[in-house]
């Protein structure tokens, strides 16, 4: 069976450089405000850090699904040929699920950062 991976790989090559772009923005910020500029220039930065939390955990929560549903599938079938493989199946499905975790870490350092 042929499967076709150009919309996956596009939806991950527009995600990466959107989640790329947001990270030059806040670069571009957080000088600012590391040179003593006034609490005005929080405020301005305040919508921007959480823009990038909130893209940094929906990212991480999609990719963690997605892997989820990848490996999971593949450990449904490893499982149903040999049933002692259930340690290992679940050690594989539990690090697809740590993306999601990695995610919400970054999200909360951003905003952490932010103010």
């Amino acid at each position: 069976m042929k499967t076709n991976l150009k919309f996956p790989a596009l939806l991950v090559a527009m995600a990466a450089m959107l989640a790329v772009g947001v990270t030059l923005l806040l670069l571009q910020i957080v000088p600012a405000a590391a040179q003593g500029v006034p609490a005005a220039a929080n405020a301005a930065v305040a919508p921007w850090a959480m823009m990038a939390a909130a893209i940094a955990a929906g990212l991480a929560a999609l990719a963690a699904g997605y892997a989820v549903a990848s490996v999971g599938s593949a450990a449904v079938g490893a499982l149903a040929e040999k049933p002692e493989l259930l340690g290992r199946v679940l050690i594989l499905v539990g690090l697809a699920e740590g993306i999601a975790i990695y995610g919400l870490i970054v999200a909360v350092l951003i905003l952490n950062r932010a103010g």
